[in-house]
This record gives C-alpha cells, structure tokens and sequence, in this order.
C-alpha cells in the first residue's frame, strides 16, 4: 500500500519488502531498530539480536541450502557468540553418519521429509551441543523432482530442549531462488521460535 508516495509493507509483510518498517511497538522498535538492506541481512541480524540477548546457541544442518543458512549467519560481526557450527549432510549417509538420522525413516519417508528434517535439527543440536538446531532438506532443483515430491518442496524444522516445530514449504523460482527463499524462511522460523519459547 501506497501512503503520500511511500511504500507501507504490512508487519508479516516487512522483510518482503526489504526494510524494516515502523508500524511496531515501542518494545520491538527498541530491539530491532529501523535500518534499510537486503531481506536475508536483516534477518540474520535479527535472529542474532534475539540468540544474544537470550544467551542462547545455535547450529544448522543443511542439505538442500548448502550451507546458506551458515553463511547468513556467520556473516554477522560477532556471530561466534551464538553460532557454533553447522553440518552440510548432502547425502543419506551423512545425514546418518554425522547427525544419526534413522535409516528406517530415510528408507520409508524418504530424504525429503518431515520426519528427516526434525531428526536432522535436533541431531545438529546435539553434535555440537547447542540450545537450537535447524534442519533443512528439500529439492532445489532444477532436476530431482517427482510429481509427489517436486522442485521447490523444502522442509525445515527448528528444535530445542523446549519442542521443536516444522513446515512443509513449495517455493518457486531458479535453484539458486529456491536456496535463498529456503536460508531466509529457516531464520523467520527461528526467530518466531526463539520469540515465543524464550
């Protein structure tokens, strides 16, 4: 919506719109303060601003992003702080070997699922011993997809100590579209978790 020739992005809407808008409380202003960059930044800020301020880790194992999510947060001066590391489990085996994802459940639900993403979060946490893991499996194409499992379905999940909690996500795009669409919906998750179990 248009107000006196500006853009006004609705507050679900505010990282679409790549900048962080003023239609919040007083409380929130305080803790993200207004700045203008790129939607996958801002997050990474955010959820780093978050993990400080509750002393809390994180680490993420990815597949599908290829270490996206790493990356974005690392990025952030600082980081060490709060991001201890995070695992690239590209194939079956890795998910096994490295973040002890069943078998039986890559065998029946295969590696594209819900199930694998919640094993994967909560083994990443484990491993390496932090309050949050993150876990991300999908297909980013452009090859890889079926009619049940198609190009664009990511699954992420975020666990801790406190649950965990999942989605089933269908994005749309290049290969390179759908990785940073999957990195940018996996941090929104952390910080609405993080918001709400903290």
């Amino acid at each position: 919506m248009a107000r006196n020739g500006k853009i006004s992005c609705p507050r679900l809407l505010q990282y679409s719109c790549g900048v962080l808008t003023s239609d919040r409380d007083s409380s929130t202003q305080a803790q993200f303060p207004q700045r203008r960059g790129a939607v996958a930044e801002l997050l990474a800020e955010d959820v780093g601003l978050l993990l400080r301020k509750k002393g809390l880790t994180i680490s993420a194992a990815e597949s599908c992003t290829g270490g996206r999510v790493g990356d974005l947060l690392t990025n952030v001066s600082g980081s060490s702080d709060y991001f201890l590391g995070g695992v690239i489990s590209y194939s079956n085996r890795a998910k096994v070997e490295l973040l002890g994802v069943s078998e039986k459940t890559l065998a029946a639900k295969g590696a594209v699922s819900d199930e694998v993403a919640r094993q994967m979060a909560a083994g990443v946490r484990k491993s390496v011993h932090t309050d949050i893991g993150v876990g991300i499996t999908g297909i980013a194409g452009p090859l890889g997809g079926t009619p049940g499992k198609p190009v664009g379905l990511v699954y992420i999940a975020v666990s801790s100590r406190r649950g965990t909690v999942s989605s089933k996500n269908l994005f749309k795009g290049s290969r390179m579209q759908v990785k940073k669409q999957s990195a940018n919906r996996a941090l929104e998750m952390v910080k609405e978790f993080v918001s709400k179990k903290y």
